[in-house]
């Protein structure tokens, strides 16, 4: 048995289509029915149209008689508008260490409400160093007065967790915060 190359992910159109029979689609979406393919690239070609397999898999496969550039740009014009519509979530990271200095920390505070009221999650993350390792309470302390601090722009998403070196925690935006900022531009 000749295995053939490999499957492609493109539609097949016309003279592509290699298989004996297929089940026919009218340019307006009306039923043929199970046609040779050699009746069904006729009937393309009298009609100025494409023989398009819309479904490979079925049992004979699905053609349609279409404008194969029509559909294409159709297709693309489709993709584009879901893609628009998509929010895109943005991560943004705040470092910090467990004995970080009072005013280091009201600058990071800051960094984080300004990203928690521009509707970004935030990835707090707390460094340990050497012999802090051993005192990861100080980290969570830490974690926890900052989620204190911003409660009132955000969540806690997931709860602090230790990670290597690293103790991590991702605060969320509360739901009112993104539709206020929204509205205000």
């Amino acid at each position: 048995m000749d295995q053939g190359g490999p499957i492609s992910s493109d539609t097949r159109i016309n003279e592509r289509i290699r298989v004996p029979e297929v089940r026919l689609v009218g340019p307006n979406g009306e039923q043929v029915g199970i046609v040779r393919i050699e009746d069904a690239l006729r009937l393309a070609q009298e009609a100025d149209l494409d023989l398009v397999e819309v479904a490979p898999q079925a049992r004979p496969p699905v053609a349609k008689l279409m404008d194969f550039g029509k559909y294409k740009y159709e297709s693309a014009q489709k993709a584009r508008e879901s893609r628009r519509n998509q929010q895109q979530t943005v991560i943004k990271e705040q470092k910090l260490r467990p004995k970080i200095d009072p005013h280091d920390y009201e600058t990071k505070k800051g960094h984080v409400a300004r990203f928690l009221s521009a509707g970004n999650k935030v990835k707090v993350t707390i460094m340990f160093r050497g012999r802090e390792q051993s005192r990861p309470e100080l980290g969570f302390r830490l974690l926890q007065r900052l989620a204190d601090d911003v409660a009132d722009l955000g969540t806690i998403e997931s709860a602090p967790k230790q990670d290597g070196r690293n103790m991590i925690m991702v605060l969320a935006p509360h739901k009112s915060s993104k539709s206020k900022t929204k509205a205000g531009k």
